[in-house]
Parts: C-alpha cells; sequence; structure tokens
C-alpha cells in the first residue's frame, strides 16, 4: 500500500471527482485514477462509486483510517523537529462554544508566546459534533461536555459550570424579576432545549427526573449560545450554562433564574486513546490546563476539578 493511494482517495472524498482531486494534489486526473485502482485492488472492494462522485461504505472505512495514518505522519514530522530544535507543527482543537468564549483568548496568547512555530487551528461546535472529528482525526483535542461512554476516548475533567434559566421578561417565569425556581415551577412550561441523547440534555432530564418532573420542549436546539439567544430575544426559557450568558451581554428584557436542584454540568478534555499527541498537540493540551486553572476562578459560577 502506497501513501500516495491514500491522498488521492482522501483527496476525491473531499472534492468530489477526480478531475477536482488531481487539481488540489496538483496531478493529473490518471494518476489519481490508477492510485485509486491499485489501492481498490489490493483491498479486494469498490472504494469509490464514479457514476455518484462519493465514497462507498467501504471507501468511508478506508477514508476514516487514511486520516488517521496521515495525522500521524504529521505528527511524526513535527515531532522529530521538535527534538532537533524547538516544537512546531499544528494542534487541531475542537471547543465547545460557550467555553471557547473565555478560553480561547488567553490559550491562543500563551500558545503564541511560549510557541510560536505552532499553528492552531479550532473548530467551534457542539460536543455531538466534535466527538466524529475526534475519531476520524481531524481533531487533536476537544474540550467538550462530559461525561461520554466512548471506549476509544480517554477524558480528563477540566471544571464544573452551573446552570442557570434564561427567560424572557414577558414569561410568567419571569415574575418577581431575578430569582431562584424548581423544576417543579419549570414543570407547567415549554422550554427550549438540547436534543434527546444529547449530553446536555441527558444531564438535564436526569435531574429533573430525580424530582419526578419531565420537562417538556417548545423546541430541541443542538447549540447552546443558539438556544440562550433565542431566550435572550424572548422565544421561551432555557435552561443554559452560565457561561451561555456572555460578560458583555447588554441586560435586556430577560431574566435569569438559579436553579438550586440542578447539578452543575462538567466540561473536560478528550483526546483519542489510541496513536501519540504530537508535540505541538501536547503543548497545546498542557496550556488549556494552565488557563483554566488561571481563568477558571475569576468567572462567576465556574469552579476547577
Amino acid at each position: 500500500m502506497d501513501l500516495r493511494q491514500l491522498e488521492a482517495l482522501t483527496a476525491v472524498a473531499e472534492h468530489g471527482r477526480f478531475s477536482a482531486a488531481a487539481r488540489a494534489l496538483h496531478t493529473v486526473q490518471s494518476n489519481i485514477s490508477t492510485h485509486v485502482a491499485r489501492l481498490e485492488e489490493e483491498l479486494g472492494a469498490i472504494l469509490v462509486d464514479r457514476s455518484a462522485g462519493r465514497l462507498t461504505p467501504e471507501g468511508e472505512v478506508v477514508l476514516a483510517r487514511s486520516r488517521r495514518v496521515n495525522a500521524e505522519l504529521a505528527a511524526l514530522k513535527a515531532d522529530v523537529a521538535s527534538m532537533t530544535s524547538h516544537v512546531t507543527g499544528t494542534v487541531r482543537l475542537g471547543v465547545i462554544g460557550t467555553t471557547g468564549r473565555w478560553l480561547l483568548p488567553p490559550w491562543l496568547d500563551e500558545l503564541g508566546k511560549s510557541h510560536p512555530d505552532v499553528e492552531a487551528r479550532v473548530v467551534d461546535s457542539t460536543t455531538s459534533a466534535l466527538i466524529p472529528l475526534l475519531e476520524s482525526g481531524e481533531l487533536d483535542l476537544a474540550v467538550i461536555n462530559i461525561p461520554q461512554q466512548h471506549e476509544e476516548m480517554v477524558t480528563s475533567p477540566l471544571f464544573t459550570e452551573d446552570l442557570v434559566v434564561v427567560t424572557p421578561g414577558h414569561h410568567p417565569l419571569a415574575a418577581g424579576g431575578d430569582r431562584s425556581v424548581s423544576f417543579a415551577d419549570l414543570e407547567p412550561h415549554r422550554l427550549l432545549l438540547g436534543p434527546v441523547g444529547s449530553n446536555l440534555r441527558d444531564h438535564i432530564d436526569d435531574a429533573a427526573g430525580q424530582h419526578r418532573v419531565r420537562l417538556r420542549s417548545l423546541a430541541e436546539l443542538d447549540g447552546i449560545r443558539l438556544t440562550a439567544t433565542l431566550a435572550f430575544q424572548g422565544y421561551g426559557p432555557a435552561i443554559v450554562p452560565v457561561t451561555a450568558i456572555p460578560a458583555w451581554a447588554a441586560r435586556g428584557d430577560w431574566n435569569v433564574l438559579t436553579l438550586p436542584e440542578m447539578p452543575r454540568r462538567t466540561v473536560g478534555l478528550v483526546m483519542r486513546r489510541r496513536g501519540m499527541l504530537s508535540a505541538a498537540a501536547t503543548a497545546g493540551r498542557e496550556l488549556i490546563r494552565a488557563a483554566v486553572r488561571e481563568t477558571v476562578p475569576t468567572i462567576h459560577g465556574l469552579a476547577i476539578i
């Protein structure tokens, strides 16, 4: 098996056609076709559906492995370079938006100071969207909601965070202004919630269930910042982490209600169990932990584990 074959297959997957893949790799289409055909012959399976311009199920399996191989090769080069001089390469970090808002500025600042030749690539997304990117090798690290029951992942807790209820000012729950509410208070109302099966939604539903309450959804939104924004704009109440409310947000016609019965959420650092982090990713990981230790004590509602 030739690395050029894997590179050709990856390019076809990313660009859809052999001709587009050839342009991306600065070669001719016949080379791409030859590499893919030889890979198919060696594996004994059709990897590309030529008529549809997409990978077959077998091709998707090979693609996932290929991306991991490429990530390991890039890490190998960076590690050798780091041993002979200083840390170089790329750290690819995924982060949930509410955490990224306050964590990325100190992290990026320190990364630039300590390791100026390390490039940072950051993906801002939801926990459910970041896990597959971590699995496929497209990310080195991810800061997400935990726990995660995944045998291929290693998680380490970073901090805990209060969950609060954001409600429009005209909503019945807002009567009396900022105050404490219970799950029983929330039960008669429809809420903006995350998708069933997502980490935060399960956390909320489990807590409500402990109080014999089943929360009803006004809409299921896979994105905490979006959920909070819609609550700010008057669409309905939402249970969100306290950092979903930006420190710079001007107070409008909405209220923040504490929910003492709601346990804190836990945010952690996740990486693949198999494979070794590159020197750049290792440096990025340690600076994430340092940024958390320094910044969390300054933010109301957060606590280091």
